[in-house]
């Protein structure tokens, strides 16, 4: 058995990142941006943790970002932390889960324009040299999903 999870290794490196994501959550919306940007991402903690540094040209402006997932091997689930420049003071709810078949589905209680909702996390790695990760929200406690954000990556 190898001393660290291998999960994430597969988004080790730069990238190019094509976002797409609604302009409003759980509004019925259907009408999508697409921006461009950019990720890094490298191990700590031995392994059983990485930082993922990201680039995002949304259309109003330039911010920077960073993912920071870290491994619990009694557990076997992953926690995905997000720390968004704009808020410089203030993690994000982690998401957690683990790696099944190729999908890494990761979840969390949070909050959306002042209502509980079910956020979800997923990455599909079927094709490691083009992972595909989506961000979904529920408001009916995971009966239905709304995908809110697609980010595509291809090596950079």
């Amino acid at each position: 058995m190898s001393d660290h999870s291998t999960d994430f290794d597969f988004q080790q490196g730069r990238w190019r990142v094509k976002h797409r994501r609604l302009k409003a959550r759980l509004a019925g919306c259907t009408e999508w941006e697409e921006f461009e940007g950019t990720s890094e991402q490298r191990p700590l903690l031995g392994g059983n943790g990485n930082v993922e540094d990201n680039l995002l040209h949304l259309p109003g402006g330039d911010y920077r970002a960073v993912a920071l997932p870290s491994f619990d091997s009694a557990s076997g689930t992953w926690a995905i932390w997000w720390l968004d420049a704009r808020q410089p003071h203030q993690l994000d709810v982690p998401v957690i889960g683990r790696f099944e078949d190729g999908v890494g589905s990761f979840f969390a209680e949070d909050m959306h324009e002042g209502r509980p909702v079910r956020l979800r996390f997923q990455w599909h790695t079927a094709n490691p040299q083009a992972p595909r990760w989506e961000q979904a929200l529920s408001d009916d406690g995971g009966a239905t999903w709304e995908t809110n954000w697609v980010m595509d990556f291809t090596r950079a």
